[in-house]
C-alpha cells in the first residue's frame, strides 16, 4: 500500500480517486461505492489531529477501512437483493466523456477490462470474501498479508479466496475479443434490430444467449432471463414496437461496446453486450433509473 510521510488534507484527499476505483469494484454501484468513501473520510475525519498523525500512512489505513466497509455492504447486500424486484445487474457506467457537466474528475472510474459488466456479474457470484480478496490482489495488486487486514483472515485463507474467485473467473470469462470487432457486432444488431429484422437478429446471437433486464420495479421491462436466441430476436422486436419516439446510440457502457435507448434526450435504457466467436452470448438491460443518474444525451 502506499505510504505518505505527512497526513495532510491533500494527501488523504488524493486517495479519493483510488477508493471510488477500488469501492465500485468491490460493489459494482457506484452510489454505494461513494457512500462507501464518504463513510471512510468521515471516520478519518472523526479522529483528533494526534490519531491522524500517529497514522505512518494515511492511504492504507483508507483502503483498509474502505475495504472493510465494503465487506459489511456486500454482506447485507446478499439479504437486501433477496427481496429485490427482477434481476440485479451492476450499475453501468458511460464514458467521463459523457459523465453529467461539472462531475469530480477525482470520483471517476477507470474503464479497463476489470470494469467490464460481464467482469462484474462474474464479481456477483463470488462471495463477498471471494470478491474483495480477489479484487484485492488481482485487481489492485495488494499482498495477501494486507488482505488479510482487511477481510479478517489469514493470508493463507485469502489466497484460497482469490484463487477460488480466480477459477469462477477463468470458467465464466470467453476467450478475449477485438474492440473493433466488438463494436461492429453491436453496430450489426442495432442495425438489425432498427430494421426489425428478426433473421438478421437470430444470425448475431449465440443459439444459447441471455438476456437479463434490470428495472428495479421502476420501469417497464422483463422480470425473468430470456434464453434463446430466437426468443431474444423475437422480444427484442417487440421491443422495437413499443420504442415509439425511441433513439437508440452506440456508446461504450464500462470500457466495452454498447448501446443506449435516450428519450427526449434522456437516457432510460443502457444495454451492455458479452460476445464469443463472433456472436453475442450475453445482453445486459439497465432500465432502472437509479442506476442510470451518470448518463446524460451527448
Amino acid at each position: 500500500m502506499s505510504s505518505q510521510s505527512a497526513p495532510g488534507p491533500s494527501a488523504v484527499m488524493g486517495e479519493r480517486r483510488h477508493l471510488i476505483n477500488l469501492a465500485y469494484r468491490l460493489l459494482g454501484s457506484l452510489a454505494e461505492a461513494e457512500d462507501a468513501v464518504q463513510e471512510t473520510y468521515a471516520r478519518w475525519y472523526a479522529m483528533s489531529g494526534r490519531e491522524q498523525d500517529a497514522i505512518a500512512s494515511p492511504g492504507a489505513w483508507l483502503t483498509t477501512v474502505a475495504g472493510r466497509i465494503c465487506l459489511n455492504v456486500l454482506r447485507s447486500a446478499r439479504v437486501r437483493r433477496e427481496s429485490y424486484v427482477g434481476e440485479w445487474i451492476p450499475e453501468p457506467l458511460p464514458e467521463p466523456a459523457n459523465r453529467p457537466y461539472g462531475a469530480d474528475p477525482a470520483d471517476r472510474v477507470t474503464l479497463d477490462e476489470s470494469v467490464s459488466l460481464a467482469f462484474l456479474v462474474v464479481l456477483e457470484a463470488m462471495t463477498p470474501a471471494e470478491r474483495v480478496a480477489f479484487v484485492l490482489h488481482d485487481v489492485f495488486r495488494y499482498s495477501f498479508a494486507e488482505v488479510a487486514a482487511i477481510v479478517g483472515r489469514t493470508p493463507g485463507a485469502c489466497r484460497q479466496l482469490a484463487s477460488s474467485a480466480r477459477r469462477r473467473v477463468r470458467a465464466a470469462q470467453p476467450p478475449a475479443v477485438p474492440a473493433a470487432q466488438r463494436a461492429a457486432l453491436v453496430r450489426d444488431f442495432k442495425q438489425a434490430w432498427e430494421a426489425r429484422d428478426i433473421e438478421a437478429l437470430i444470425g448475431l446471437l449465440d443459439p444459447n444467449a441471455t438476456a437479463i433486464a434490470d428495472s428495479g420495479g421502476l420501469a417497464v421491462s422483463f422480470l425473468h432471463p430470456i434464453d434463446g436466441a430466437e426468443a431474444i430476436a423475437r422480444a427484442w422486436i417487440e421491443i422495437s414496437h413499443r420504442a415509439g419516439a425511441m433513439t437508440f446510440l452506440e456508446r461504450t457502457v464500462n470500457g466495452q461496446p454498447g448501446l443506449v435507448a435516450q428519450q427526449d434526450g434522456v437516457t432510460v435504457t443502457v444495454f451492455a453486450f458479452e460476445v464469443a466467436a463472433g456472436k453475442i452470448t450475453h445482453i445486459w438491460v439497465v432500465r432502472n433509473p437509479e442506476k442510470l443518474r451518470q448518463w446524460t444525451a451527448s
